[in-house]
């Protein structure tokens, strides 16, 4: 039997199947059907510092006004006791998690200030959060924001949480970088333990018939896999910081791809949307038969052995294959030219 344990953020996992942010990691009944299916860990939705301003702002508001008119209310605080901030309820469920869950709990963490990111950090740990995903979704819409400003600000924002915590600390890049494989290098020597690969920009619509702009959301496709495992090949055995790869990976095809290009762990979202927890089951049974079918004896020994260091042609992930594609690329039978 192949042995499909694997190491992610210092982390010993039973296998390298890990459900990423999305509803079915919210709560912790929903996150034992994960572990039971097979999950090796799994990664908390996101806490926005973005939703835990705007919350305080309310409330604020309500303190505030509450007592207009009223002299003998200033000091009156209607709350009722039940009442618990996001964060609260956040910090709740991690912990509830730790208590009845056995795999790594890994939190997810979204700010916009430094001090906010800092803050929530600290308390995600004392929560009891094995690792710490910085979800840095940072759209660089000014025209300001070149690409060295966007970098610095990955940079500093890293360094500072890993002087802080001492959890292990991954952060979510996006695809849309000049130079991600300097950038992991620096991030690594910031004390980064690993990146994902790529966050997913959810893009806005036009509605043509009200003319405006409207949010849209599209789950992930298997077309999507492909960048995230081109490069994970560039950037393994380059940097020594562990790989995540996130965006498109439904079967376990993409998955066995992303491991030989040098990803230790492989994150599911949308495939477990679709079909439900047990689809990691499947995966695993899947990814157990390839490895006997291949004569792989574990997981460990397929990471990387096709990654553009290990590759018998390297050029196929730069861009020799972009002209190579180009070339063989034939028109359709009974398309019109």
């Amino acid at each position: 039997m192949a042995d499909l344990s694997t190491n992610y953020l210092g982390l010993a996992l039973a296998n390298p199947f890990v459900p990423s942010s999305s509803p079915l990691t919210r709560r912790a009944d929903d996150a034992l059907r994960l572990e039971d299916a097979g999950a090796a860990a799994i990664i908390l939705p996101s806490l926005f510092e973005e939703d835990l301003r705007a919350e305080q702002a309310r409330l604020d508001r309500f303190f505030d006004t509450q007592a207009l008119g009223h002299a003998e209310a200033d000091s009156f605080r209607p709350m009722p006791a039940s009442f618990r901030t996001r964060e609260e309820v956040y910090l709740a469920s991690l912990a509830e998690m730790k208590e009845r869950l056995s795999i790594p709990v890994i939190a997810s963490l979204n700010g916009v200030s430094l001090d906010g990111w800092l803050d929530h950090a600290l308390l995600l740990e004392d929560a009891g959060a094995d690792a710490l995903e910085l979800n840095a979704y940072y759209l660089p819409g000014e025209i300001e924001d070149s690409s060295e400003r966007v970098e610095t600000r990955y940079l500093l924002l890293a360094r500072s949480l890993v002087e802080r915590v001492r959890i292990p600390v991954a952060v979510k890049l996006t695809s849309q970088l000049t130079a991600p494989l300097s950038l992991v290098s620096r991030l690594q020597a910031a004390g980064v333990a690993g990146v994902s690969l790529f966050n997913r920009f959810y893009q806005p619509d036009i509605d043509l018939e009200n003319l405006e702009v409207t949010p849209h959301l599209d789950l992930s496709t298997p077309g999507e896999a492909l960048l995230r495992i081109r490069w994970a090949a560039m950037i393994h055995g380059r940097c020594d910081c562990d790989i995540a790869v996130t965006g498109g990976f439904h079967g376990v095809e993409e998955s066995i791809k992303a491991m030989l290009a040098g990803a230790s762990v492989v994150h599911l979202c949308s495939v477990l949307l679709q079909r439900g927890p047990l689809h990691i089951a499947d995966l695993l049974l899947s990814l157990e038969a390839w490895l006997e079918e291949h004569e792989y004896e574990s997981v460990s020994q397929l990471r990387g052995s096709l990654s553009q260091r290990n590759a018998p042609d390297p050029t196929r992930y730069a861009r020799a294959n972009y002209l190579e594609v180009l070339d063989n690329y034939s028109t359709p039978a009974g398309v019109r030219h």
